[in-house]
């Protein structure tokens, strides 16, 4: 099962070309379920709502998944419109069961975070996935540890007792070994809920591999000045029954333009998971 996160940089910068560039890095990477922040969502002409997950679920053939977060006002102040919503999204090649959004505690002057949760009918079992968006601030890892927990509280609420171990992705705006992070481990501090541990897949990538996610090779990250770093994530229970969920591998993608034009100012993380398919194997008495 490959799955995908990206923040998708809402409508900044040149957002109708970047559009295009997105559809055509997961176009390129067949992903079977895609995790997505901010993700715009506007009134059509007619009276209909425009989403950019719709649109990119229907060129690509999937199902998706919104969920709105946030202070919208403060949100459309940064862009000057105010017609336009933002949220988390989902991708799947298989069918939503199941959805549910929550907001994330704030920090001061902070525009408002999110989590969604998508139960996606996926072959041999349903897995249990989620994304969210986490605070910006550089001093904010205080309000990320919090939301953080409510995080963890809110897949313990919706990661069921099925074979598939729960998916987390997002972006996180916090580097690998700060509190926040370390948080949903167990294995470096305490888990923000007892019980509830996942792994971060990066820990399964080919030494050396580039990992940054926030890059200043990236023309829209390069007059921050600040250092590259890697920010988004794919979490993932331990393995079900068979090994179901392991992490097979791991790389970015989007880290380059697509026809002179980055798709975001985040790169994407890939990761290749064993598919839920195992399951149904193992009960027809495979080996």
């Amino acid at each position: 099962m490959r799955v995908v996160t990206w923040n998708l940089w809402w409508r900044f910068g040149p957002w109708q070309e970047r559009q295009k560039a997105i559809l055509a890095v997961l176009r390129e990477l067949r992903p079977d379920v895609v995790g997505l922040q901010e993700v715009w969502e506007q009134d059509g002409e007619n009276g209909d709502r425009e989403n950019l997950a719709a649109w990119l679920a229907e060129e690509l053939g999937m199902h998706w998944a919104w969920g709105a977060y946030g202070d919208p006002e403060a949100w459309q102040r940064r862009i000057g419109d105010p017609s336009v919503g933002i949220g988390n999204a989902v991708l799947s090649r298989w069918p939503v069961l199941a959805e549910a959004a929550i907001g994330l505690p704030t920090g001061e002057g902070d525009s408002g975070r999110g989590a969604l949760h998508a139960l996606l009918d996926a072959p041999g079992a349903p897995v249990p996935f989620f994304t969210a968006h986490l605070s910006s601030a550089t001093d904010a890892s205080a309000v990320r540890c919090r939301q953080v927990t409510t995080l963890v509280e809110f897949v313990a609420r919706h990661r069921g007792g099925g074979g598939f171990p729960p998916v987390i992705t997002g972006d996180f705006n916090a580097w690998p070994d700060s509190d926040e992070v370390r948080l949903l481990g167990g294995y470096k501090t305490a888990p923000a809920l007892p019980g509830q541990c996942f792994f971060d897949v990066w820990e399964y990538a080919e030494p050396g591999a580039p990992s940054a996610t926030w890059d200043t090779a990236n023309p829209y990250v390069a007059g921050t000045f600040g250092p590259s770093v890697r920010v988004d994530y794919i979490h993932v229970g331990p393995p079900g029954p068979g090994g179901v969920g392991h992490v097979r591998g791991v790389r970015r993608a989007g880290d380059g333009s697509v026809d002179g034009v980055w798709p975001s100012d985040h790169v994407a993380v890939v990761a290749d998971l064993a598919d839920g398919a195992d399951l149904a194997d193992g009960a027809d008495g495979a080996d």
